[in-house]
C-alpha cells in the first residue's frame, strides 16, 4: 500500500514523538527533528511506503541521540498491561466456555486480533478498553483460513506490537497442530515492535517454538533490507500470517497468491480506505 496524502501528518507526528522519547537534550532534539523532517519532506512520494520513511526516521533519531531503543519505556508498560489483560480475558473465556460451545480457532483468532488495538499514539486506558471489547471482523475470511491451515506445512507468523505476543501465543500453539510455525520478530528496536530481546525478557522462548527475525529494524518489512534467512523462509512458506497495518502495507504490494492472511485493526484512514472498511474495523483477510 503506497503513501496517501494523509500519511504525511502521521509521519510528522511520528518524527516528533520519536525525538521526544529519545532524549531530553534540547540541542539534540532540535538536530534530530530537523534531520527527521528533512527525510520526511524529501522522501514523501506516492511511490513510497510509509514504513520505508518511518524506518529512515527512526534510524536518524537513533544515530543523532545515541538512544538505541527510544520506545523501551512504552514497550515495558505495554507488555505489563497486555499480560494482565491476557490473563483477565483468558479467565473470562474459561467461564464462558462452560456455558456455550465455541470454536477454539475463532476464539484464538479474535484474541490475537483484539491485541492489535495496541498503538503507541494512544493512551493505555483507551487501549485497555478496546481490547476488552468483543471483536467482530468486518472482513472475515476465518473459515477459509481454517481450511488452509489444515493443508499448510510451513507458516510464518509475523509479530507486531510487543504486547501482542501474549495474545498470539494460543493461536500459534493451535496452528502447530497442523504445520511448522515460525514466529517472526524484529532483530533490533523500532517503534514498539516486538524484538528478539523483548521476547527473551518475557520468558517466552520455550512457548512459541521456532523464532527468527526479519533481519531489519523496520515497522512491517522493508524487503530490500531484510535478511537472506527471512527471505528464504518467506518464499518457502505456505502461509504468511501477518499481524498489523505495517505488514499489510508491505505485503499488499506483492502478488496475491492466497498465501497472505492479514489480522489487524484498521486504525487509520489510508489503511481502512485501502481495505474498504470503516476506521477501527477488525479485519481477517486471506489474499
Amino acid at each position: 500500500m503506497k503513501l496517501a496524502p494523509r500519511c504525511y501528518e502521521c509521519l510528522h507526528r511520528l518524527a516528533q514523538q520519536a525525538v521526544e522519547l529519545a532524549t531530553d537534550d534540547t540541542a539534540l532534539r532540535q538536530k534530530a527533528i530537523t534531520e527527521a523532517l528533512n527525510i520526511l519532506n524529501n522522501d514523501f512520494s506516492p511511490s513510497k511506503l510509509s514504513i520505508e520513511i518511518a524506518t529512515k526516521i527512526h534510524q536518524i533519531v537513533r544515530e543523532i541521540t545515541g538512544n538505541p531503543d527510544h520506545y523501551r519505556a512504552i514497550k515495558e508498560k505495554e507488555m505489563l498491561l497486555a499480560r494482565e489483560l491476557y490473563i483477565e480475558l483468558s479467565l473470562r473465556a474459561e467461564v464462558a466456555s462452560g456455558k456455550a460451545c465455541r470454536s477454539e480457532f475463532r476464539h484464538y483468532l479474535k484474541l490475537a486480533a483484539a491485541a492489535n488495538a495496541i498503538d503507541f499514539f494512544r493512551e493505555f486506558g483507551a487501549i485497555k478498553e478496546d481490547i476488552r471489547k468483543p471483536v467482530t471482523f468486518v472482513l472475515d475470511d476465518s473459515e477459509r483460513l481454517q481450511a488452509k491451515l489444515k493443508t499448510a506445512r510451513k507458516i510464518l507468523y509475523l509479530a507486531d506490537n510487543a504486547g501482542e505476543v501474549y495474545f498470539d501465543l494460543p493461536l500459534v500453539k493451535w496452528m502447530r497442530q497442523f504445520a511448522h510455525v515460525i514466529y517472526v520478530v524484529k532483530p533490533a528496536p523500532v517503534q514498539n515492535d516486538l524484538t528478539l530481546d523483548d521476547f527473551k525478557r518475557a520468558g517466552l522462548e520455550s512457548e512459541l517454538g521456532d523464532v527468527i527475525t526479519t533481519g531489519v529494524a523496520s515497522p512491517g518489512i522493508v524487503f530490500s533490507l531484510a535478511s537472506a534467512e527471512f527471505k528464504r523462509e518467506f518464499e518457502s512458506a505456505d502461509l504468511i500470517f501477518a499481524k498489523g497495518m505495517g505488514h499489510y502495507e508491505a505485503l499488499s504490494e506483492l502478488p496475491q497468491k492466497g498465501a497472505f492472511f492479514y489480522c489487524l485493526k484498521a486504525k487509520c484512514h489510508p489503511v481502512a480506505d485501502s481495505l474498504g472498511v470503516p476506521v477501527n474495523s477488525y479485519v481477517a483477510l486471506l489474499q
